[in-house]
């Protein structure tokens, strides 16, 4: 089984940790979780954990780590939408009240940025290592907490914008995001795109090369007097948004086939939450990458 680069999945099982770079595996979601308010607030990224492994060798197995008493029938795709479902449902209760706070003072916006951020990641890390992949209150507690971050992101990308301008961009963004995913999807079904040891390697790489450039422009503004290209709106700053949204894209494929397997080989279905919790990463990070994409081009 192929890693994914989402460290949610690649702690999902033992074999899809082999073979794979797994700090960058964790990469991906500590570079999501870093990504708000670079060219405001000149802060950004957080470390990057080394995934673990946790593996299952047959459904016995799936329900002993699941432990006594858990649902421990087999997961279906159902399980995966409606985990999946909910957990965005959360999130996008929760953005729609921080949007609304970051709106009515300011203020407020670094805070939320923080908060959802930093908090966020640390359940990303509680997660991957704490063996907490069939945990419904850690996937719906990270869902809240993106809220904050993507609720106060959304704001200050769109700041300036009357309200029907919001109501445009945050709607194509949201759009953009669901047709990555789906075309996404329609790719990985048709196996127009196969993943592959080789092809995981190559996605994993991108994302540990474009973290360490994220990381690296922080340093080099502080010595610039603030400056960053990578984050200023100029030409580079949109080609890198734009390899940003490319990893994330590719990056479903990755974990579309992780999500497959786990399903094939009969993991309980408590386990969608560990699953609805990697897409929620991925998703995060891509919506943000559009909406400062968007904002590139509106400034």
């Amino acid at each position: 089984m192929r890693s994914s680069s989402n460290p949610v999945f690649s702690s999902l099982s033992e074999s899809s940790a082999r073979g794979a770079t797994q700090f960058g595996g964790a990469g991906r979601a500590a570079f999501q979780q870093g990504q708000y308010g670079q060219q405001d607030f000149g802060q950004h990224g957080f470390g990057a954990p080394q995934g673990y492994e946790q593996g299952y060798g047959a459904p016995q197995g799936y329900a002993s780590q699941a432990g006594a008493g858990a649902d421990s029938r087999p997961m279906t795709i159902d399980d995966i939408v409606t985990k999946t479902a909910l957990s965005l449902g959360l999130l996008s209760i929760v953005g729609l009240v921080a949007f609304y706070l970051a709106s009515t003072n300011p203020g407020l916006t670094l805070p939320l940025l923080l908060v959802g951020g930093i908090g966020g990641f640390v359940v990303v890390l509680l997660a991957t290592f704490g063996k907490k992949m069939d945990s419904a209150p850690i996937t719906l507690t990270y869902s809240a907490l993106e809220g904050l971050f993507v609720g106060a992101a959304t704001f200050l990308f769109t700041a300036g914008l009357d309200a029907g301008g919001v109501l445009g961009a945050v709607g194509s963004a949201i759009l953009g995001t669901i047709g990555v995913f789906v075309g996404m999807l329609f790719v990985y079904k048709t196996g127009a795109i196969r993943v592959t040891p080789k092809f995981t390697r190559f996605i994993t790489a991108g994302i540990v090369g474009v973290l360490f450039a994220a990381l690296g422009s922080i340093v080099l503004s502080f010595f610039t007097g603030g400056s960053n290209p990578l984050y200023d709106g100029g030409p580079l700053a949109i080609g890198f948004c734009l390899l940003c949204i490319g990893l994330a894209a590719f990056s479903f494929l990755l974990d579309f086939d992780n999500a497959d397997r786990l399903v094939r080989a009969g993991a309980p279905a408590t386990m969608a939450w560990g699953v609805a919790l990697g897409l929620v990463v991925t998703l995060v990070w891509l919506y943000i990458e559009i909406l400062r994409l968007m904002s590139y081009f509106r400034d």
